[in-house]
């Protein structure tokens, strides 16, 4: 049977790489988000490419509707091999003008997601024989933040606590489950193209590559750690960034 991947956030930018990396390994593609127009777009392109796709609308921050999809990714696949957690939002507000609303929305829609979908797979993953998560952080979560980040310290400690939840769940979910943990750079996505077209040149200097990074660079990393075989790789994260040095 085809294996099958959950992409959240797939609409469109580093999702959207993931989505089109893994549907090239094989696997068919749930993909999850708010985005209808955008997934639906996403799912044309992968069904051009011989894949079975279903596409869910849903808010990743409700704990109730992530258990729903991935309920129904599994009654319509059959399946779950491979979760992708990479939805996710920023927030450029520091400590004295960010409200408790937009602390509780930054880490619900970056942190707990991952949780919500990961607490719904993981049954599913076990009676299908194991599977493979893998969990988008930041440079964000190693750097802090710098001055050049999208977002600041609400979106830096929530990307921390997907590294602290990786390695946790590592030990918890091994030998069945491999779970691992991105952390990209500076992207050219949707998100950070108010960034990258205002600074886009100045960025690129203080990146050893000397670009800025694709959504494809951070998607075949992720097909990588959700398909190669024989695996020995969990609990790990791993830096995406040309080598920055950017402040």
């Amino acid at each position: 049977m085809t294996r099958t991947a959950i992409v959240t956030g797939g609409a469109r930018g580093i999702g959207r790489g993931c989505a089109h990396a893994l549907a090239e390994k094989g696997l068919d593609i749930a993909l999850v988000d708010m985005l209808v127009p955008e997934m639906e777009r996403t799912a044309g392109e992968l069904r051009d490419m011989g894949r079975q796709v279903r596409i869910y609308q849903a808010d990743v921050a409700q704990f109730s509707r992530a258990a729903e999809v991935v309920a129904q990714v599994r009654d319509d696949f059959g399946r779950i091999d491979v979760l992708v957690n990479n939805a996710g939002r920023g927030n450029p507000k520091g400590i004295t003008e960010i409200t408790e609303d937009e602390f509780d929305r930054t880490m619900a829609v970056n942190l707990k997601s991952c949780f919500n979908f990961i607490h719904a797979a993981v049954p599913v993953m076990l009676a299908g024989g194991g599977g493979r998560i893998v969990s988008m952080s930041s440079l964000n979560a190693l750097s802090g933040g710098v001055t050049s980040a999208v977002s600041k310290f609400s979106y830096a400690a929530a990307k921390a606590g997907i590294l602290g939840m990786t390695r946790a769940l590592a030990k918890e979910l091994g030998p069945s489950i491999a779970i691992n943990a991105i952390c990209p750079g500076v992207i050219e996505t949707e998100l950070g193209n108010s960034l990258t077209k205002a600074r886009g040149p100045e960025l690129m200097k203080g990146i050893a590559l000397g670009r800025l990074g694709t959504p494809q660079d951070v998607a075949q990393l992720v097909a990588f750690l959700a398909t190669v075989e024989p695996n020995f790789i969990t609990g790990q994260h791993f830096v995406i960034d040309g080598f920055q040095w950017v402040c």
